[in-house]
C-alpha cells in the first residue's frame, strides 16, 4: 500500500511538471505565431513561426503524457484548450506582450537557454518518454538560442536606436527570469525521486550563456529585488486573459470540432 502510494504520488508529481512546462511552450508558441504575416524580414516571417511550430510540437508531446499520466480520459486538446485561466501553470515570462522585436527576440533566448540546460540535464531520466521528449527538444532549442543570440547581438551592438530599444527589453524582462528557476512542490518530488535534475545545474549554465551573448552585445543585466513570479500557481498578468481568448476562440465556439 505505501509503495502504491508512493508511485501515485510521483505520477502525480510528473503531470504537475509536465503541465507547467507544456503550459510553457504552448503559450510562448502562440505568442510567436502572433508575428506571423508581421515580421520585419521575409526570414523571420518564416523563423519565428517555424520556432512556434517546435514550441507547439514539444507542448502536444507533454500535453499527452500528461493526459495518460493524469489517467481522467482527457486529450491533449482537452488539457490545452479547455481550462480557465487560473489553471494554467506557463511562467509569467512566456505570455509578456510582444511589444516589439527586440522583447520578443530577448524572450525567446531567455526561455531557451533554461530549456536548452533543463533538457540536457534530464536526456538521462529515467522516465523513457520524459528522456524521449527532451532528446528531440534538446535539437530545436539549440537553433532557437543561436537564433536569437545573433539578433540580440546584432541589435545590442548595432545603431544608437537598436541598442537603446534592446537595452529596454532587458530592463523589462529580466524581472521575469527568476520563475523559471523555482521549484513547485512537484518539481521537488520529481527530483527528490531522481527523475528530473535540480535547477542549480541549469541555472550556472543558463547565466552563462546569457553573461556571453550580453557581453557581446554590449547590454547590461538590471538588479532585481523582487522577480515577478505567479505562474506557477495560476496567477497570470491581464495580458494573459486576452491571449486566451484567442487561443481558445475556435475550441469554445465549436465544442468538439474536428479538421
Amino acid at each position: 500500500m505505501q509503495a502504491e502510494a508512493k508511485s501515485t504520488g510521483l505520477q502525480q508529481a510528473l503531470f504537475d511538471v509536465a503541465l507547467q512546462i507544456g503550459d510553457d511552450h504552448l503559450i510562448l508558441g502562440h505568442r510567436l505565431s502572433e508575428w506571423c504575416g508581421h515580421a520585419p524580414t521575409l526570414e523571420e516571417d518564416l523563423s519565428m513561426p517555424n520556432m512556434a511550430l517546435d514550441l507547439i510540437g514539444q507542448a502536444s508531446a507533454l500535453y499527452t503524457w500528461a493526459a495518460e499520466l493524469e489517467g481522467k480520459g482527457r486529450s491533449e486538446d482537452d488539457i490545452a484548450y479547455l481550462r480557465t485561466d487560473r489553471e494554467y501553470r506557463n511562467c509569467l515570462l512566456v505570455e509578456r506582450p510582444n511589444t516589439d522585436f527586440a522583447h520578443t527576440m530577448l524572450r525567446q533566448l531567455y526561455f531557451s537557454t533554461y530549456m536548452r540546460a533543463f533538457w540536457a540535464e534530464n536526456l538521462d531520466s529515467p522516465d523513457p518518454v520524459f528522456s524521449g521528449i527532451a532528446g528531440k527538444a534538446v535539437k530545436e532549442t539549440t537553433y532557437h538560442i543561436r537564433h536569437c543570440g545573433e539578433w540580440i547581438i546584432r541589435l545590442g551592438d548595432g545603431t544608437d536606436e537598436s541598442a537603446s530599444r534592446m537595452q529596454a527589453a532587458v530592463d523589462a524582462l529580466h524581472a521575469y527570469t527568476g520563475e523559471l528557476f523555482i521549484d513547485t512542490d512537484g518539481r521537488k518530488a520529481c527530483i527528490d525521486a531522481g527523475t528530473i535534475s535540480a535547477s542549480a545545474n541549469i541555472q550556472a549554465s543558463w547565466q552563462q550563456t546569457i553573461d556571453e551573448v550580453f557581453s557581446l552585445a554590449k547590454l547590461t543585466a538590471p538588479e532585481v529585488p523582487w522577480p515577478q513570479t505567479g505562474g506557477r500557481e495560476g496567477l497570470h498578468t491581464e495580458d494573459f486573459g486576452y491571449l486566451l481568448t484567442e487561443l481558445q476562440y475556435m475550441q469554445r465556439a465549436y465544442p468538439g470540432a474536428k479538421w
